[in-house]
Formats: C-alpha cells, sequence, structure tokens
C-alpha cells in the first residue's frame, strides 16, 4: 500500500505521537495523586496550575510550531527530542508549586504540543492520497501508549517513586529517540511528497491559505469549536479520574483499566476513519465526531456501576480516534499544505488551551461542590450546541479552488 519512504513517515508519526503521551494529560492525570501528596495540594490548586501552564505553553506552540514550515524535518525533530527529554528530568525534581508550575509547563509544550504537532504535521504535508490512512497509522502510536501506560504505570508506582520513574521516561527518549528519526527521515525535506500513481496533485488546485487568512475565516473557529471539546472534556476526565474513581465508587484501577477500552475503540475508530476519509473527505465526516462524546455524557450522568467506566471511555475513544485523524487531515484539505505548519501550530495551540480550560473548569466546579454528573450535564450541553452550529455550516467547508 505504501513506499518505502512513506512508510518510515508513518512509524515516524507512530513513534513521535506514542512519546508525545509523556506530556498527554491521561499521563499526566495518572501521576496526580503523587505530586498533589508531595506538594499537599487540593484538586483545585493543581487543576489551576495545569490550565495555567498548558496556556502558556499553547500560546509558545502557535510561535514555535511554525517553525517546521522553514527547518529540515530532521533538525527540527532533533531539538523536539532534546525538548522531551530535558522537560522528563526537569519534571523529576518538581518540589515546589512554582517548580510544578514550569514543570507540566515543559511537558506540555514538548509532550503534547511540540510532538504531536511534529508527527501530525509531517505527514499531512507528505501524504496527499492517502492522507487519511496515513495519519491513521500515525497516531496509532498515541492509541497503543493509551492501551499499555495506564495500567502499566499504576503497577510501576506501586514500588517505584513518580521522581525516579520520570528520570527513567528522559533517558528512554534521549537514547531511543534521535536513533529511530536518524533512520526513518534524515532524507525527509519540505518538498518531499506522497508518489501518487495519477500523477495528479489535488493539494495543487486549491488555494494554499496562509494563517493570517485562515484567522479571518469564520468557518476556523465553528470548525475548532467542536474541535475544542475532546480534549477540553477528556482533559478534565483524565486529570481528575481519581475524583471520578471516588465519586463513582470504582476500584481504584478501574478507570486505568478502562483506558484499554478507550484505546481499544480509538484504534478500530482511527483504522475505519483513515480510510472513510480518503473515500468521503474529512468536510463530510466531521459533523459526526463528537456524537460519541455526547452519548458519553449521558452515560456518566446516568450510570454508576463499573462496567459504565469502560463504555463511557469506549465512546469516549471513538470520538477521540475521529479527531485525531479529522483535525490532522481537515485543515490541509481546506487550506491546502504550503503552510500548514503554521496553521497546525494554531489550531493545535487552541487545542492545547482548550484542555488547559476544561482542566480549570473541571478543579473549580469541583471545588465548589459540583457532581461529575453535573459536570457531565455542562459538558453535553456544550457539545450539542458546537454539533449545531456545525450542522448549519456543513455545505461550507468546501476549499477554494484555484
Amino acid at each position: 500500500m505504501f513506499k518505502s519512504l512513506s512508510l518510515k513517515v508513518i512509524i515516524f508519526g507512530f513513534i513521535f505521537t506514542f512519546f508525545s503521551s509523556f506530556g498527554q494529560s491521561f499521563f499526566i492525570g495518572i501521576f496526580n495523586p503523587h505530586i498533589r501528596n508531595t506538594l499537599d495540594i487540593t484538586h483545585g490548586q493543581f487543576g489551576t496550575i495545569y490550565a495555567t501552564s498548558t496556556l502558556f505553553s499553547s500560546l509558545l506552540l502557535i510561535w514555535v510550531g511554525k517553525k517546521i514550515d522553514d527547518v529540515n524535518v530532521f533538525k527540527f525533530s532533533i531539538f523536539v527530542i532534546i525538548l522531551l527529554s530535558f522537560s522528563c528530568f526537569f519534571f523529576s525534581k518538581v518540589s515546589s508549586i512554582t517548580l510544578l508550575f514550569i514543570g507540566i509547563f515543559f511537558m506540555r509544550f514538548s509532550g503534547q504540543g511540540m510532538m504531536s504537532h511534529t508527527a501530525s504535521t509531517t505527514i499531512s504535508r507528505y501524504f496527499t492520497k492517502s492522507r487519511g490512512k496515513a495519519l491513521s497509522g500515525g497516531w496509532f502510536g498515541l492509541s497503543t501508549a493509551e492501551f499499555i501506560l495506564p495500567v502499566l504505570l499504576v503497577y510501576l508506582l506501586t514500588f517505584i517513586d513518580w521522581r525516579d520513574l520520570y528520570v527513567s521516561f528522559s533517558l528512554i527518549v534521549i537514547i531511543l529517540l534521535p536513533t529511530f528519526s536518524f533512520f526513518l527521515i534524515k532524507n525527509l525535506n519540505l518538498d518531499s511528497r506522497e508518489i501518487n500513481d495519477n500523477k495528479t496533485n489535488d493539494d495543487q488546485n486549491i488555494k494554499q491559505w496562509k494563517r493570517i487568512e485562515v484567522i479571518k475565516d469564520y468557518r476556523f473557529y465553528i470548525i475548532c469549536m467542536n474541535m475544542f471539546a475532546m480534549p477540553s472534556i477528556a482533559t478534565g476526565v483524565f486529570v481528575y479520574q481519581s475524583f471520578i474513581t471516588s465519586s463513582k465508587e470504582w476500584g481504584s484501577y478501574v478507570i486505568a483499566q478502562s483506558f484499554m477500552s478507550y484505546s481499544i475503540f480509538s484504534v478500530i475508530t482511527l483504522i475505519l476513519s483513515g480510510f472513510l476519509i480518503d473515500k468521503f473527505t474529512s468536510r463530510r465526516l466531521l459533523i459526526y465526531m463528537n456524537i460519541p462524546l455526547l452519548i458519553s455524557t449521558f452515560v456518566l450522568i446516568y450510570f454508576d456501576a463499573p462496567i459504565t467506566s469502560f463504555i463511557f471511555l469506549g465512546l469516549v475513544g471513538i470520538s477521540n480516534g475521529w479527531a485525531n485523524v479529522l483535525g490532522s487531515s481537515l485543515w490541509a484539505e481546506m487550506y491546502g499544505v504550503k503552510y500548514i505548519g503554521s496553521i497546525k501550530a494554531l489550531s493545535t495551540a487552541l487545542m492545547v488551551f482548550a484542555s488547559a480550560f476544561g482542566t480549570a473548569i473541571f478543579g473549580i466546579f469541583i471545588d465548589f461542590g459540583f457532581s461529575i454528573e453535573e459536570i457531565a450535564i455542562v459538558s453535553g450541553i456544550y457539545i450539542f450546541l458546537s454539533i449545531v452550529l456545525l450542522f448549519f455550516i456543513r455545505k461550507k467547508l468546501n476549499p477554494v479552488l484555484i
């Protein structure tokens, strides 16, 4: 299906999205109780710190992320790898609220931000005809991490201090990733493209939007409103998974085990979405992205049995699978690939901001005594409204032809 270089680009994306998990909310959320106990802070305090540092990381991502449009991909990747390794090491030294703020800033910027941005931008730019399937393969790395790491980390934390784990993460990143990157994308450049047997490139027939033009496009904001739902709500769930566990009176391992359900359904959706996007386009499929997420809020509102956790996170996983691929391919379809790094830096930064906002809101709601069911109601209302707005512009998402 894929040529040699094409396969290498997908494997590169897989590895980078896998290791982006170090800065993802589901990963950091597992360490939440240990960090709060170490620093003696509340859910709300942790959420505020997490949200604020994430917000600053998203602002920096807008500027740094656009550099991928101008710099050799391999050199850019080495910079991101060094940054992630340093971030993990720094996080192991957190001993105060100030250092926690800086540590989360580095983890979110390097992990969730730069690692995933580098992977998805590289794949989106390189592939044209098979972009959907390629993005599915790349994002499969994160789904694999979400399947393996939660239970593994919960187990390791029973006999290894969380600080020592982060030192290990730092060493793993700096030892393994430069070698992988060298063999996979050393010869990749900004003009490298997928070989298209039809000798045509649809991306050359559409207007190549600059970021300043995208900012003035009202469609961008309605789409982002829908894209915000997944990171903002899922991040709140991941970071405060211990609160949900205690509220629902589930066992301490239930949510960690349920991440397997989340990951399995993410993978299934990733695989299906890649083929469907290449056949029907992201623009036509976007309207369906958050419907499973909306249903998941009803599950959380009305059911309390431990099995609910598997159903809830399974539904979130379906929307997550859609969001990962659609969020990367849609911008290339609508706005072209010439400035895709700059555009994705903006959209990724906004997604990171959304996750920060969601974390802060969840933490404030918890500290004010809101139940998890009441938080789910607010989340459901937001998702519903965003889908309604998207419905009204669904026929206006076609690219501008030249």
